[in-house]
């Protein structure tokens, strides 16, 4: 006897796999963004980090020609080669490129107190970064960070220095 059997899926089996890789994809997706978040805010923390080390070496080097970086805070943009810089922040860039050769390719705040570096804080697209580390992605909707002066206020307050200056 033969019998005359179709191969193949029905209709229904086909609805209930995709209704399934939807509930799937639902659950998945506001995790693997919540990742990349976090990854982005470690990125930036981490970028952070090596500016503030990167200026740590470059207040050393000008320490043994006995210079110093001025107190305060200074701000380093993106730019084209020396288009529109203001002369502190050139010359910032000039101390710090032999120990972080991408300074020229980041947004990035930096204090300085009695010639040392105190915080950084960096801008990666809309992530921003600091050192000491004031953001993580717990923390990123409870803390202020519409710009780099903000940033690096939180990371001033967060190494004991003053958030005003």
């Amino acid at each position: 006897m033969k019998t005359n059997k179709k191969k193949g899926f029905t209709l229904i089996e086909l609805i209930v796999v995709i209704a399934i890789i939807g509930v799937l994809a639902a659950i998945l997706v506001p995790s693997m963004l919540g990742y990349v978040k976090k990854s982005k805010i470690q990125g930036a923390n981490s970028t952070a980090s090596t500016l503030y080390k990167a200026a740590g070496s470059a207040a050393e080097e000008l320490d043994e020609e006995d210079k110093s970086f001025a107190d305060g805070d200074v701000t380093l943009t993106k730019s084209a080669e020396g288009a529109g810089e203001i002369s502190d922040e050139a010359e910032v860039k000039e101390a710090i490129k032999p120990f972080f050769g991408e300074i020229d390719k980041i947004d990035a705040a930096l204090s300085f107190k009695d010639g040392q570096c105190l915080a950084t804080a960096v801008r990666s697209g809309k992530y921003y970064g600091t050192y000491p580390s004031v953001y993580t992605a717990k923390n990123w909707d409870d803390k202020d960070h519409s710009s780099l002066d903000d940033a690096i206020g939180l990371a001033k307050e967060a190494a004991g220095g003053t958030s005003s200056d």
